[in-house]
């Protein structure tokens, strides 16, 4: 019997790997995070399948469920919004799991800066601009933030922010990186990203608050940094024709001299 904990991904239901969808089907229990997983998955669950939504359920009368499926012998499906590696709470059951010992996998899902990128229609990272981008988010209740990750801190590396959980506190996010980003800095927040419902506000730092106005809700990403909508970057060496690379040989000296003449990539 195994925990296959699976990234549901952001939002619309056909943004799942096919493990993942495969999984769903597999297995004759599917624990799911209510409050943010698409019950369109659940589609995929086989029929007379167990379904729990585990949104109001605690910590230990989760452990309690996946213990019972355990003794009975049976797999689950643990679904997950967005992506496992990334604020999904998932650490804590994996721990409890291992005292247990339990079997786990992990597939991962679409994470939603990548949606949220993906609406835009914008690669974050382009030559010459940016080439980090950093996944942070402000203090909340459920979670502090660590004193030295703060937004201050991020933003004197000039990166592309991606900032979850922080809408709320727009006024904070504004004031903490206006000084170092600029007024004129692009911003880009996007509300339930990939969601039929999705919303997408563009703005500059400085006249974001107008922007949005009131759409405060949480479920909102907010994407900062110069590479978003920008046009004025240089081109990837990547596929420039003299570049040497060993799927296309350059010059009368390449590289990979081998790829050149034929032989193994």
């Amino acid at each position: 019997m195994t925990v296959h904990f699976i990234g549901a991904g952001p939002g619309a239901a056909d943004l799942i790997t096919l493990r993942g969808r495969d999984l769903i089907a597999a297995c004759p229990v599917c624990l799911y995070a209510g409050s943010l997983v698409p019950e369109a998955l659940l589609a995929h669950c086989p029929e007379r399948a167990r379904v729990i939504n585990t949104a109001p359920l605690s910590l230990d009368e989760i452990m309690a469920e996946i213990a019972a499926t355990h003794a009975a012998g049976h797999d689950i499906a643990r679904l997950h919004s967005g992506d496992l590696s990334v604020w999904s709470a998932m650490g804590e059951q994996l721990r409890r799991l291992r005292a247990l010992d339990i079997p786990y996998d992990v597939t991962p899902g679409v994470p939603s800066f990548a949606a949220a990128a993906a609406t835009l229609c914008a690669e974050l990272t382009l030559p010459g601009v940016v080439q980090s981008v950093v996944l942070t988010r402000t203090s909340g209740r459920a979670t502090a933030m660590p004193p030295g990750e703060t937004l201050e801190n991020f933003a004197k590396t000039g990166a592309v922010l991606a900032i979850h959980l922080s809408v709320h506190v727009l006024d904070k996010v504004i004031a903490e990186l206006t000084p170092h980003y600029g007024a004129d800095c692009p911003v880009a927040v996007v509300w339930r990203a990939s969601w039929p419902d999705e919303r997408v506000a563009r703005a500059r730092l400085g006249s974001l608050k107008t922007a949005i106005g009131a759409e405060m809700e949480r479920t909102a990403l907010i994407l900062v940094g110069r590479s978003i909508g920008a046009e004025d970057f240089a081109e990837s060496r990547l596929y420039a024709r003299d570049y040497d690379r060993r799927y296309r040989p350059v010059g009368t000296n390449p590289r990979f001299p081998e790829t050149a003449k034929g032989g193994a990539a």
